[in-house]
């Protein structure tokens, strides 16, 4: 029995690591990866992407930007819930959209230079993810033909989302007329 070979097969942990399977994409990559702007970027460049990335994380009813604040940033809920709303001069508070994981927010700052149009209330507690104007204009200059792809991409977004109001408005203004 001292001469018995264990059939026990053993790797080392050095071995191991060497086939290990390639890393599931992260929850934020594939958040990235299914928005217009960065959806046909190479996994490389989404990674360097990532790196311009700030987390953040926001307790429930706690304002994320306020209605007039420059608009400095794009926002990614990762995790919660944030709720964007417009005030009037008479401070009558609109609900414009509840947001989930994947949904996105304040693409317009990322081209002009304009405060921000509504404001942002995080309902639940939020993981965000933020990526600044400043940042992502430095990854654009650095990778041209990316950033054009980037650019198209939030010009998509807007060009959706006032197709959709423009819907919205042209139904209020038909209901509106025909009672």
């Amino acid at each position: 029995m001292a001469n018995q070979v264990s059939s026990e097969i053993r790797i080392g942990s050095f071995w191991s690591n060497l086939f290990k399977p390639p890393a599931v994409k992260s929850e934020l990559e594939s958040i990235l990866t299914s928005m217009p702007p960065f959806k046909n970027m190479n996994s490389k460049l989404i990674r360097s992407l990532m790196k311009l990335i700030h987390n953040r994380i926001y307790a429930p009813n706690e304002y994320i930007f306020y209605q007039g604040d420059p608009g400095i940033s794009l926002y990614i809920v990762i995790k919660g819930e944030v709720l964007i709303t417009q005030t009037t001069d008479d401070g009558e508070r609109f609900d414009i959209a509840l947001l989930k994981q994947g949904d996105f927010f304040g693409e317009v700052a990322l081209l002009d230079e304009e405060t921000r149009s509504a404001s942002a209330l995080s309902l639940k507690e939020s993981q965000l993810a933020v990526i600044f104007k400043p940042d992502l204009d430095e990854f654009i200059e650095a990778h041209n033909k990316e950033g054009i792809q980037i650019l198209r991409g939030i010009s998509q977004i807007i060009a959706t989302r006032l197709r959709t109001l423009n819907q919205d408005y042209f139904n209020l203004y038909n209901s509106i007329r025909n009672r």
